[in-house]
């Protein structure tokens, strides 16, 4: 759990039946998950194409050697 206040991260077993932080008592929040960007998976795509055409020149230059 985070805590805007102290900005920090909170123990999960020092929280009480509340949910507020033992430090200063204010509600704490359960951090956000992010979507993945388009670019990252453009770049994800990118990479894995291109690993995988060098893992087949490799291949094929074995098989000729």
């Amino acid at each position: 759990m985070w805590c805007d206040t102290c900005i920090g991260e909170v123990d999960a077993a020092t929280i009480g039946d509340d949910g507020c932080c033992p430090k200063c008592g204010s509600i704490l929040i359960a951090p956000q998950r992010r979507p993945i960007k388009p670019s990252m998976w453009f770049m994800l795509g990118a990479t894995v194409i291109y690993l995988g055409y060098r893992i087949y020149q490799g291949v094929e230059w074995l098989a000729h050697h």
